[in-house]
């Protein structure tokens, strides 16, 4: 069950055409507030809806909690469309679902730094056709002296099934409190895989040959080109609330996708 009741609900939809008619469709029906004045967020579309409500919230410096429906293609964050129809019920009965997201600080080879938070994952890719030569310290202990590759990404629990897993990363329960670090296209050291972190470790990335192999940042969709250093650590003062209906909770959908084929 939901904390309380939500009664002053905010919509965030997609500018695709599904979501753009929804929306019209529930505002005929449901008289929505500003997200200033609400107390719960209603994102339609897809997965990218979210993370962008997510981020609204985020930016807004509001935790408010977000409830999706999905009229995109995977919606693997969201709950499946039901219309109008009992949106107040399914919202209030709604499992709420607490996420901390990774704060990114970046310092480019100018020396200027950088704040992004990310949901999903936080990744390292070469800007050329030059590999990447990227350091890699956990808890300010050299771990890898030298990656060669792509690149690399650390990943929550959330992340772990998107990017992470296109990349070979592994698939983290929600509630494990770990993060998954994962070489992208790896070339050196050979033998290397990846690893999973607890999440309140802080793992920080030194780009090695910058001037011949420049690498970029993306928190989420966020990007920083030509960094010299990133560190990364969990965000739990910025922890979010996504709802999902009763069966449909991320952390099963999470435990499904493991025994996809």
């Amino acid at each position: 069950m939901a904390d309380h009741e939500f009664t002053k609900l905010a919509l965030l939809h997609a500018q695709t055409d599904p979501a753009r008619e929804a929306a019209r469709g529930l505002r005929e029906q449901i008289a929505f507030v500003p997200v200033e004045e609400a107390d719960c967020v209603v994102a339609l579309g897809g997965d990218g809806s979210m993370l962008d409500a997510l981020h609204h919230m985020l930016d807004a410096g509001r935790k408010l909690p977000v409830y999706g429906l999905n009229l995109g293609t995977v919606g693997f964050l969201m709950n499946r469309w039901h219309g109008a129809r009992g949106l107040g019920d399914h919202i209030n009965r709604a499992k709420p679902m607490r996420i901390a997201p990774l704060r990114m600080t970046a310092t480019t080879q100018s020396g200027e730094t950088t704040c992004y938070y990310a949901i999903n994952e936080v990744s390292l890719l070469r800007e050329t056709r030059q590999t990447a030569k990227i350091e890699i310290s956990v808890n300010e202990r050299v771990r890898i002296p030298e990656l060669v590759g792509d690149g690399v990404l650390l990943a929550t629990p959330v992340g772990s099934t998107a990017y992470n897993l296109s990349a070979n990363g592994p698939i983290l329960p929600l509630g494990s409190q770990m993060l998954a670090l994962t070489p992208i296209s790896p070339f050196r050291p050979r033998r290397w895989s990846g690893a999973i972190l607890p999440d309140w470790m802080t793992v920080t990335f030194r780009v090695n040959e910058p001037a011949k192999r420049p690498v970029a940042v993306v928190a989420d969709q966020k990007e920083v080109r030509d960094v010299a250093e990133v560190k990364v650590e969990i965000a739990r003062d910025k922890e979010m609330i996504m709802l999902f209906d009763p069966g449909q909770a991320l952390d099963e959908r999470i435990v499904s996708e493991q025994f996809a084929h």
